[in-house]
């Protein structure tokens, strides 16, 4: 087959969206917008503008003054290009009159091509409209780097054509906006309403007033005033809303496909008698969401639920009398956590909290560090189908393992798992997704919206408070203090985490991203002049440090073996090291009723979000708890913002509040805070909740009375489409 006879079939499947744009507007041109990413006509439609601007009133040059933004309507009068004089680089002087008075416009290039394209448009007798700012320079009236257009005479200009708007978009310096623009008005030329499916029903378009998408990109592009680019922003924002709620929708639907074993109370059954033996009492919180879970496992429906609480708020106590009504039902249960520590310290819980029962032979550990033995044993003991509780890391997930009569899943942290790998564990199973980050309302319906959500808002009673400080690095006589502090609470009995960002010096990976992405360039450099310590170098810091003389000091991190994790574990529990210098893999699960000092070095790298779960691992005994966090954050800054936020208040609900506002949308569903990436390109979390939640109701009900959407193909294509984008759309992180 020849090159004419490919590209020949080639152009007969192109679309009007699909088409090179270099088919519609030149190769020269298409090869510049290829470096932003743009190669097809729908890749240059969906390049939006993400603000606009005015050309400013139309005047005379008499009436303008320094800071307007104005346009004036005036002729070139002459043009020089030359070198600058204190720097390298080369200035475009064009002076223009409008017949009466002058003004002189000035460009900047570091080569003196660019200027030569602009002096070559400004011929001295050219007519053109110039659009900027006005600033003075040496007492001198001026217009620098000025949007114009170019007339053959003064008798085209149309006065209402120059106030409509003009769309800004990310451009790149050789690549502008104005070309950007450009390039999508040939291209708009070319495309007609039927070229462009719309995935908005027709009736949710009307119920919400919104433009059809032919109309709404047109706004976008080429708007008349600024109501009509807002009103086409919205569309935007109701379709991406939709298409999301539509794809969680099917999920959901998808998951009450396969019924799950009706699992009842069971009057005198373990559940009863562990409830009843508890030396606490339930929250209302508690008692509110374990009877609406204990319903939901009485029906075959299968019950697709988040629990969300703030860290202390007694999940695991809600999900093991749930994980204990499935198993007197005669089924499986199993909890799966996202590490061997979590894992562990799950099953020591739940020992000794059934111990007293004679049960602790119904509760099975399997993790990936089990020797062969152990590993077969337990294997076989799932593969019987013997009712009990089932507690495991990702090792649970892995070929082989058998639940023949599992009706219960339970997902710690479920944001370190993927959607699939979660739902493929569930199938024809009850599931309930744990997070001790509380996700605001408006995440939780993009996020997670295929589940529903409870929360637990209470703390139960007897919960040690925590006082949080911060320590500037560089205050010496402060972080001296923090080291007696520390040894005042091992004198005292107490136990005390030493949190670094990483594990040795030449590494980066324990760092948390999700911070960086917020910091200014001020901030930025400083974290690169002074990197954050690791652990290697705070334990060997500690062990010389006079105030913490004589103390044992034991490290924790990622690399350590299973074995050697829970030996470190082990020790700082009974206080042979009672104090653990650790990365933030001690940030899940683990629990030292012992622990009372928590110390964050490098604070500023980390978010808020993760901050407040480190807080969480103290506090939890009888004594008060003290978190120290040192830093290195420049006031006025993102991370100083974040670290501020995180010692006024424990309430982690009112930190995840704080937090979404710090990070905007563009980051708060970053796959290291919830496994899941957004994706959301116009819906803002922090001011759309009406928009998401008006999506949702319509999108369930859409997805009820039509599946698989055979009476909506464009919203399935769109749905596939993303499918098609993601390994895992909201993928594991």
């Amino acid at each position: 087959m020849t090159d004419k006879t490919t590209a020949a079939v080639a152009a007969e499947e192109w679309t009007a969206l699909s088409r090179p744009l270099a088919r519609v507007i030149g190769n020269r041109s298409a090869n510049a917008l290829a470096k932003l990413g743009l190669h097809t006509v729908e890749d240059l439609l969906l390049h939006l503008p993400f603000r606009l601007t005015r050309r400013g009133e139309l005047m005379p040059i008499k009436a303008v003054h320094e800071g307007e933004s104005v346009t004036v309507v005036a002729q070139v009068v002459d043009t020089n290009i030359r070198p600058m004089n204190q720097r390298r680089g080369f200035i475009l002087n064009v002076e223009i009159s409008d017949g009466v008075h002058e003004l002189e416009l000035t460009f900047f290039a570091k080569s003196a091509r660019p200027l030569q394209f602009h002096a070559a448009k400004l011929q001295p007798g050219t007519v053109a409209t110039f659009s900027g700012t006005i600033s003075t320079y040496r007492g001198q009236l001026q217009l620098t780097h000025p949007e114009y257009q170019t007339y053959a005479d003064e008798s085209e200009i149309d006065a209402t054509e120059l106030q409509r708007p003009i769309p800004i978009y990310h451009a790149s310096a050789k690549v502008p906006s104005w070309q950007i623009h450009k390039a999508i008005t040939t291209v708009l030329a070319t495309i007609t309403p039927a070229d462009i499916p719309d995935p908005l029903p027709a009736d949710y378009r009307q119920a919400h007033q919104l433009p059809n998408r032919f109309a709404a990109l047109t706004a976008l592009h080429l708007p008349t005033d600024d109501a009509e680019w807002e009103q086409a922003i919205t569309r935007m924002k109701h379709e991406e809303a939709f298409i999301l709620q539509a794809l969680l929708a099917q999920q959901f639907q998808a998951s009450q496909e396969n019924d799950a074993p009706a699992c009842p109370p069971q009057a005198g059954g373990m559940r009863e008698l562990f409830a009843n033996r508890l030396p606490f009492t339930l929250t209302a919180s508690q008692q509110e969401v374990i009877a609406e879970i204990s319903g939901e496992l009485s029906r075959t429906l299968p019950t697709r639920r988040l629990l969300q609480g703030d860290v202390g708020s007694g999940k695991t106590i809600v999900a093991l009398l749930a994980m204990l009504q499935v198993v007197d039902a005669g089924y499986q249960a199993v909890l799966v956590t996202p590490t061997e520590v979590l894992a562990r310290q799950h099953y020591a819980t739940i020992l000794q909290l059934l111990g007293e029962l004679g049960w602790g032979q119904k509760v099975e550990l399997l993790t990936g560090s089990l020797t062969a033995g152990e590993r077969r044993r337990a294997l076989a003991t799932l593969a019987s189908g013997a009712p009990g509780i089932t507690i495991g890391t990702h090792a649970l997930l892995q070929e082989g393992v058998q639940l023949p009569r599992l009706g219960f899943v339970v997902v710690d942290e479920q944001h370190r798992f993927g959607v699939d790998q979660r739902d493929k564990l569930a199938v024809g199973a009850h599931l309930l997704v744990m997070t001790a980050t509380p996700i605001p309302r408006t995440i939780a319906m993009t996020s997670f919206g295929e589940l529903e959500v409870s929360t637990l808002r209470e703390l139960p009673a007897g919960r040690s408070p925590i006082t949080t400080n911060l320590v500037p690095s560089f205050a010496e006589r402060w972080v001296k203090r923090v080291w007696q502090r520390v040894r005042e609470e091992v004198d005292a009995g107490g136990r005390a985490y030493v949190v670094a960002p990483r594990i040795s010096p030449n590494q980066d990976e324990e760092i948390d991203a999700r911070a960086s992405q917020l910091e200014e360039p001020k901030q930025l450099e400083l974290m690169e002049k002074t990197p954050p310590p690791s652990v290697t170098e705070l334990a060997q810091q500690l062990a010389a440090e006079p105030a913490l003389a004589g103390t044992a000091i034991g490290v924790m991190h990622g690399r350590l073996t299973p074995a050697e994790k829970t030996a470190a574990m082990s020790d700082f529990a009974a206080g042979r090291t009672p104090v653990l210098v650790a990365t933030t893999v001690i940030e899940v699960g683990v629990d030292v009723p012992q622990a009372t000092a928590m110390v964050i070095c490098g604070a500023e790298n980390f978010g808020l979000s993760q901050l407040h779960q480190l807080r969480g691992r103290i506090g939890r005994g009888t004594q008060p708890g003290i978190c120290l966090a040192i830093h290195s954050a420049l006031e006025g800054t993102y991370a100083y913002e974040r670290l501020h936020a995180f010692a006024q208040t424990t309430d982690g609900f009112e930190l995840a509040r704080r937090d979404l506002e710090l990070r905007s949308e563009g980051n708060v569903l970053g796959t290291a805070q919830s496994g899941r990436k957004s994706g959301l390109r116009f819906v803002k979390v922090t001011s759309d909740e009406a928009i998401i939640a008006q999506a949702r109701i319509a999108a369930r009900a859409l997805i009820a009375a039509d599946p698989r959407l055979e009476q909506h193909p464009q919203l399935r294509a769109k749905i596939q489409q993303l499918d098609k984008n993601r390994t895992e759309y909201l993928a594991k992180g």
